[in-house]
């Protein structure tokens, strides 16, 4: 994975792939909702974000394509072609079949997904409005304001420009620093504005316009400075629209930022290092005191995403994981009741007269009318979620999609055969088999080997009577019975070749006979009046 985006509700988490696909998370259960794939689309996913209604997931790819995605059908619906490699796309948050794409050496621009045409966005003040076309240049900037009507783009000089989102025209004009403006991200609630430049400082600015009349405040700005040129108005204009009210820095490692961002309450800002082999994340509050650091493994960091309601940051890895980070909640049981009391140690409980009366003399006295009707059909509206004004239901959990199990391995034909020979009852009379006819203990042989008579003994096989199919898994014995039935076969071998008296003493006179003959000792007078004894 390379990329990841929560849905507007925080139930379902995007992430772009690094083959070109897109997998959406279910993020309460962590299963695999759907998988959107295209076989003509290979190249990396550079980006991926949600539509407000969250029925449609828009991806840039490393190819120079946008691919749409509707989320229930999990088909494409459009493929377009840009001159450009996009590093950012974002959907317009007043109309899903606009968004403003950020590619890598060309100016920002907002694209029609369904006509195709493509308008690009001033990046400097004395730059004329184009329509296509773009000189090469370092990447910029850009995002949509809460209600999308305005377009702040961060420029190559250090500037952040209000451009109208309709006619393309600059409205205002900030100075940020001199060094060029890699990132800009607006808080949810559109009131605060995050900055992060080249210098290794992330700022944040507080939007001082009104949230629905923006346009038209910035127009009665710039008419009210008639006795100034058009550059000087658009900086008295941008000095009214953004003030600066905290910076984030590391004064020590001189830290470069990747993917910051703002919490969902917009009180807590999180940005990722930069640093190769280093897998931190800083999260500040907006006064600008470091509240917390975060270690991982010595990964490099690649992308950031706060979840829209729960205290939950989601990092991705260069080796293409997701790490999940979350608070440590700690248990308190006193929420549970209003005098319970936590406690240390044991202590000595000392009874009141009527604690364990059935009608004691205290009574609890309840305010709560029981005679009330409960209502459990009225939804109420969230207070986090109360800019939504919008006439479509929103998409906020898809059914999960079971992964089936691999294929088993096919064996070949003639491994096969032999498995099924080695495996089906023979006749006893039949040589060279182990195996009886019957489900039975082997019987021991004589002739064979005593070895190979325990291992008979010590194994039993169980075979299908319904249908005589293969037999199941034979128990192995463990090393102690082996043992054990190696001793008994060795003593009854031994009893079996145990030879009687009188052949004893055969053999003792035939051995005494034939070891004076080896020798060549003729024998003596007393050996030959005398009998061998046993």
């Amino acid at each position: 994975m390379k990329c990841v985006a929560f849905n507007r509700r925080g139930t379902l988490l995007a992430a772009g792939c690094h083959d070109g696909s897109c997998v959406i998370w279910d993020f309460e259960t962590r299963g695999i909702a759907k998988e959107l794939r295209d076989d003509e689309c290979s190249s990396p996913i550079t980006s991926i974000c949600w539509s407000r209604s969250g029925n449609r997931i828009l991806a840039s790819a490393a190819d120079k394509s946008l691919i749409l995605w509707d989320v229930m059908s999990s088909t494409r619906t459009i493929r377009i072609f840009l001159q450009q490699t996009p590093l950012q796309v974002r959907f317009c948050p007043s109309s899903s079949s606009l968004c403003l794409v950020c590619p890598v050496s060309s100016t920002p621009m907002i694209v029609d997904l369904n006509s195709g045409n493509t308008t690009l966005l001033k990046t400097s003040v004395l730059e004329k409005s184009k329509s296509s076309g773009g000189s090469p240049f370092m990447p910029a900037a850009a995002c949509f304001n809460r209600y999308g009507n305005l377009v702040y783009v961060g420029s190559t000089k250090g500037e952040i420009l209000v451009i109208d989102g309709k006619d393309g025209e600059v409205r205002a004009a900030v100075h940020v620093s001199d060094s060029v403006v890699k990132s800009v991200v607006f808080s949810r609630n559109g009131q605060y504005l995050l900055t992060n430049s080249y210098d290794r400082v992330i700022r944040i600015y507080e939007n001082l316009l009104p949230l629905k009349d923006e346009i038209r405040a910035l127009i009665e700005l710039n008419e009210n400075q008639n006795d100034l040129n058009d550059i000087e108005k658009l900086k008295v204009a941008g000095s009214k629209c953004l003030t600066l009210i905290g910076e984030f820095k590391d004064s020590v490692k001189k830290v470069h930022w990747k993917a910051p961002c703002f919490s969902a309450d917009g009180e807590w800002v999180v940005g990722g290092s930069a640093n190769k082999a280093e897998h931190k994340i800083y999260i500040w509050n907006r006064e600008g005191h470091r509240a917390r650091i975060l270690e991982g493994p010595k990964e490099t960091l690649l992308d950031l995403a706060w979840h829209p309601v729960r205290p939950v940051v989601v990092s991705v890895s260069v080796t293409g994981a997701v790490y999940i980070w979350t608070k440590h909640y700690t248990e308190y049981w006193s929420a549970l009741s209003p005098d319970f009391t936590e406690i240390d140690e044991n202590v000595d409980l000392v009874e009141q007269e009527d604690e364990f009366d059935l009608n004691p003399r205290t009574k609890v006295v309840s305010h709560v009318d029981e005679d009330e009707e409960v209502d459990i059909l009225t939804v109420e509206k969230d207070t986090t979620f109360s800019d939504s004004d919008m006439s479509q239901e929103e998409l906020c959990y898809l059914p999960v999609t079971p992964i089936p199990d691999p294929p088993e391995p096919q064996v070949p034909e003639s491994q096969d055969k032999l498995l099924e020979g080695s495996s089906n009852p023979v006749d006893n009379n039949n040589s060279g088999s182990l195996l009886p006819e019957t489900a039975e203990q082997a019987p021991l042989s004589e002739t064979a080997d005593p070895n190979v008579d325990f291992m008979n003994n010590a194994l039993t096989l169980y075979t299908d009577d319904a249908e005589g199919t293969r037999g199941k898994r034979m128990r192995k014995p463990s090393q102690k019975m082996l043992e054990l039935q190696e001793q008994k076969a060795k003593k009854a071998s031994k009893s079996k070749k145990k030879p009687s008296a009188e052949e004893n003493n055969d053999d003792a006179e035939g051995d005494a006979e034939g070891t004076q003959i080896k020798r060549g000792r003729k024998p003596s007078k007393k050996d030959k009046g005398k009998e061998p004894q046993v």
